[in-house]
């Protein structure tokens, strides 16, 4: 059905009937990541705050009606049988633990193929993208998962394309987020595309959310120490990472892991592929374009964060690793988010819904 919403002289868009969104819960599922997803839509759709499912609209769908137990123990039951998937406008599968042997049935799985068959786009929160990528539903499309997860989605998946840095992202018929937070950001994007700016911003003020985070702001920690096997040089780098704004030496960081100054060095050299000088220095410069593309932080307080004493030595050896100044970066990064918010959904066909 083909998209007839107008525009108001706000410039809200007033949606011609409502979002309606389907979970899928796994079992040990996170709770963080249905909760924060779910209330905002609940307050996006409802601008009194009561709660009416005036402009979202959402269901937990399950191949039974038992209670599905979360990781912290929390159950929740399944609010509808699996219906004509066609019923909504994504379904979305909030993954959990990855320990779980078979966080989802049979029957749940063969779902997810019907649905991918009538072309309803699938979303997949937290460790959903793992469900959605066993069950064959990620083949070609990019799959955002938290840079603690991974390694392990390489390894279970590797023809597929991976992201760890991005917070959430949209691609054709798939969406997936990396988890916590990041799920309100997902949940925003859609309500804003889908229903409106207001009531996108409605839904955050409430949830003391600042604002919204586009698919193109990064994941706020992805740690050095996980690309090595070596346990002194993770101990090391664990002990820099708590140190990034200086107050302590290389052979402060050696004595740490009962090393001399030179052995360290030797270590670094051979496991890392670099000094720990050099290690260091990465770790601090990572942390700073974190900080540059998360907040409005002054360059001055972004180097003195990180240990460098002024801002012209921190912006020589910013440059130096990224190819662009501190400024240069964030306002790139701010044009990529203008741009983002600009892009109009074009759809074609079938369900009201399409990713750009």
């Amino acid at each position: 059905m083909a998209h007839t919403a107008q525009s108001s002289a706000s410039g809200a868009t007033a949606p011609a009937r409502r979002l309606k969104i389907g979970f899928i819960l796994a079992r040990s599922f996170t709770l963080s990541a249905f909760a924060l997803f779910v209330d905002t839509l609940r307050l996006a759709s409802d601008q009194f705050d009561r709660s009416g499912r005036v402009l979202a609209d959402w269901q937990v769908l399950g191949s039974t009606r038992l209670l599905i137990t979360s990781s912290c123990g929390i159950q929740v039951a399944p609010t509808s049988d699996f219906v004509d998937p066609r019923q909504f406008d994504y379904i979305a599968v909030v993954g959990g633990l990855l320990s779980v042997k078979e966080p989802v049935d049979h029957e749940t799985v063969r779902f997810l193929n019907l649905a991918a068959s009538k072309g309803v786009p699938l979303l997949g929160l937290c460790t959903g993208s793992f469900i959605l990528a066993e069950a064959g539903l990620m083949k070609e499309h990019q799959t955002c998962v938290s840079w603690l997860h991974y390694h392990e989605f390489r390894e279970r998946f590797p023809g597929h394309e991976v992201r760890p840095a991005r917070l959430f992202n949209l691609d054709r018929k798939r969406g997936s987020c990396a988890g916590g937070s990041s799920a309100a950001d997902l949940a925003a994007a859609l309500v804003r595309r889908h229903i409106s700016r207001d009531a996108e911003r409605n839904a955050l003020e409430v949830l003391q959310i600042e604002k919204a985070r586009s698919q193109f702001d990064i994941q706020t920690r992805q740690p050095l120490y996980e690309y090595f096997s070596d346990s002194r040089v993770m101990a090391v780098l664990i002990n820099m990472e708590q140190h990034l704004e200086g107050g302590i030496t290389i052979e402060q960081l050696a004595s740490s892991v009962g090393l001399s100054r030179r052995q360290l060095e030797r270590l670094f050299t051979e496991k890392a592929r670099m000094s720990p000088a050099l290690a260091f220095r990465r770790l601090r410069l990572d942390r700073a374009r974190q900080i540059l593309l998360t907040s409005k932080k002054p360059i001055i307080e972004v180097a003195l964060d990180v240990g460098f004493v002024n801002t012209s030595h921190f912006t020589k050896e910013f440059k130096r690793t990224y190819g662009q100044t501190p400024t240069e970066v964030r306002d790139a990064a701010a044009h990529d988010r203008q741009v983002a918010n600009s892009q109009h959904v074009r759809y074609a066909g079938g369900p009201r819904t399409a990713f750009v």
